[in-house]
């Protein structure tokens, strides 16, 4: 009995003992870490997706709790990292098992800093990394896309290279998306609204590269560009351990500074420590910007061009002689070609041609599967009895990549000589991105998007006003062709003011207008469009106007670096029929530098008065 009591004091301690031997390098590894200035890291900030607070602190812009361990996570990195440090080497080796395979990142990058290599026992990713067998990344740009608000101005999405891709297998690779989530029954509109304000929530998926070609290059019909990063495989695996730790991430999506882009950056800027490629976008992150943050941190090279159908259909048009285009058109539509009238050359390029049209029209009008799908077949079953070779080269790449554009936000400083009001300074400021008459280049012909564009001016008689509020002035001008036809469209709202007896009078205003555009977008460009307007205001004592009439115009692209333009509206109003609003505006744009352009302008207004001025102004674009 006395063993066995002496047995029991003794066995505590003993425990204790082997406890403590067995645990001693968990808990020596716990205490290998300076919390307080790892917590301030930039590489941890980095992690957690945080960023300094107008005052003082820090805040994620990851908004799901269930990514984060502590309860004060998203607000306090050092409670984050306690908490990180806390799970990753608990006694429980099950605790700390699990959290590694949660947060690889975390773990590979605290190890580092302890002097050590992580070894990662976590076969769901071994898997995941084995069905993705990465080298490198590729960053995709499809170019902007004017009937969905969200890709206005172009998206970006990153596709993940295997070790034994070709060119020829890109399209089974995978790519990794960030996108907002909205509720199906949202129309455009409140789409629109809601991305604004951060209403949907976004979130990082992978999916196979084809259908995100598939839904750009075909059915949206967007030309794509592909910058190869310039990541070393051991870089890309650090961005891939973080990318597995975003499965429990979710965002607050907002289309102008935290979307697609701007967590893409984010999410690259884990491949190196010394990448701070977010904080180029304090305010907003348009997808062309972000591309020319990458080209500015060395991290691309000269893309490839990936042609979208139109482009490809198109191509093909230019090089078709008028026997072959109308007999494509006829096979198309089902009336195949006698072989014995054409050549085998021709007979090739009817049957290419009009598989490719059909195809185009299929895609971009939503045309029911079934009989169309029977007619592309037999188109292909008729072209492969042809033996000749495709009499069409292919899409030349001529256009300029989307990184050697003009920046998207503008400011001008200029002069104002008016015939009725006194001479004025000006200053004009523009968040983004591009107008009608800005150097085309890197963008999509014959579309603008102006939003939030203010003009100021400041008077001889020392009266300094707002002349110009736009809230919105998009347009899409895509010129009529003979195998396509694109509607034209435009649509403003904001704050301006109109020439009357007294001095010019403020107003509210909503338009939006409907047409068809003809010519060539780099040449000699017009456009005609019913146009009507809502307006409200001092101009009109306050009475609520509805004017209908027509907006038209005339671009020419005179050289490279000389844009002119003829831009005119009348708008009768229908419940006043005394009054009519009457603009024309002659336009020169001369590209100095690719960030600079001196625009010239004479204007025309009628309201209820008649104004006329010159416009002088140096346009900055950063």
């Amino acid at each position: 009995m006395r063993l066995l009591n002496a047995f029991s004091s003794l066995s505590s301690p003993i425990s204790l003992i082997i406890l403590c031997l067995f645990s001693a390098p968990t808990f020596a590894e716990k205490s290998d870490f300076d919390i307080p200035t790892l917590a301030k890291h930039a590489y941890w900030l980095k992690l957690g997706h945080y960023l300094p607070q107008t005052f003082s602190g820090y805040e994620s812009t990851i908004d799901s709790q269930t990514f984060f361990l502590s309860p004060h996570g998203k607000t306090e990195p050092k409670q984050e990292l306690k908490a990180t440090i806390d799970a990753l080497y608990h006694a429980d080796t099950a605790v700390a098992q699990t959290t590694r395979c949660r947060y690889p990142a975390r773990y590979t990058w605290l190890e580092s800093q302890a002097g050590r290599t992580a070894t990662l026992d976590c076969p769901e990713l071994e898997r995941w990394k084995k069905v993705l067998d990465p080298e490198a990344m590729t960053l995709v740009f499809p170019t902007a896309f004017m009937n969905n608000p969200s890709s206005m101005f172009g998206h970006t999405l990153l596709r993940i290279d295997a070790k034994d891709q070709t060119r020829n297998k890109e399209l089974v690779a995978f790519a990794v998306n960030f996108a907002a989530e909205p509720n199906e029954s949202d129309n455009a509109a409140l789409y629109a609204v809601k991305g604004l304000f951060g209403a949907y929530p976004g979130q990082f998926t992978v999916m196979p590269y084809y259908r995100k070609v598939r839904e750009y290059n075909d059915i949206e019909s967007r030309d794509i560009w592909e910058y190869a990063l310039n990541l070393s495989e051991q870089e890309v695996n650090r961005v891939l351990l973080h990318l597995w730790e975003m499965q429990r991430a979710t965002f607050d999506y907002y289309f102008l500074d935290e979307n697609c882009s701007y967590q893409l950056l984010a999410l690259l800027q884990l491949a190196r420590e010394e990448l701070r490629l977010v904080s180029d976008f304090p305010f907003q992150a348009i997808p062309s910007d972000t591309v020319k943050t990458l080209a500015n941190n060395d991290l691309i090279e000269r893309p490839n061009f990936r042609a979208s159908f139109g482009t490809r259909l198109l191509n093909m048009s230019q090089q078709t002689s008028p026997i072959v285009f109308e007999a494509a058109q006829k096979a198309k539509n089902g009336d195949f070609p006698d072989h014995k009238q054409y050549r085998a050359e021709q007979l090739a390029a009817i049957y290419e041609f009009a598989y490719e049209w059909l195809n185009f029209d299929f895609y971009d009008q939503g045309l029911p599967r079934d009989p169309y799908a029977q007619r592309l077949t037999k188109l292909l079953a008729l072209r492969s009895q042809v033996s000749a070779v495709s009499p069409f080269e292919p899409v030349a790449n001529t256009s300029v990549a989307p990184d050697k554009g003009h920046g998207s936000t503008r400011v001008g400083i200029g002069a104002r000589a008016s015939k009725h009001r006194p001479d004025a300074l000006t200053l004009e400021w523009r968040a983004a991105y591009h107008d009608l008459l800005d150097p085309q280049d890197g963008f999509v012909p014959g579309a603008q998007i102006s939003f939030v564009d203010v003009a100021m001016s400041h008077d001889e008689d020392g009266k300094t006003q707002i002349d110009k509020l736009y809230l919105i002035d998009a347009m899409t001008i895509a010129p009529k062709k003979p195998v396509f036809s694109s509607l034209s469209w435009n649509i403003r709202a904001g704050f301006d003011r109109l020439p009357t007896a007294r001095e010019p009078s403020s107003r509210w205003f909503a338009q939006g207008g409907i047409g068809q555009s003809w010519g060539e977008a780099d040449g000699l460009h017009a456009y005609a469009l019913w146009s009507t307007a809502l307006s409200h205001g001092d101009a009109s004592d306050d009475q609520l106007n509805i004017a209908t009439g027509i907006e038209s115009g005339l671009l020419w692209q005179l050289a490279d670096d000389h844009r002119l333009g003829l831009q005119a509206q009348s708008l009768p109003l229908l419940n006043r029929d005394s009054l009519s609003h009457s603009q024309v505006d002659m336009t020169w744009n001369w590209r100095v530098t690719s960030d600079w352009s001196i625009r010239s302008k004479a204007r025309y207004q009628h309201w209820e008065s008649e104004e006329m001025s010159g416009h002088i102004t140096n346009y900055f674009y950063f």
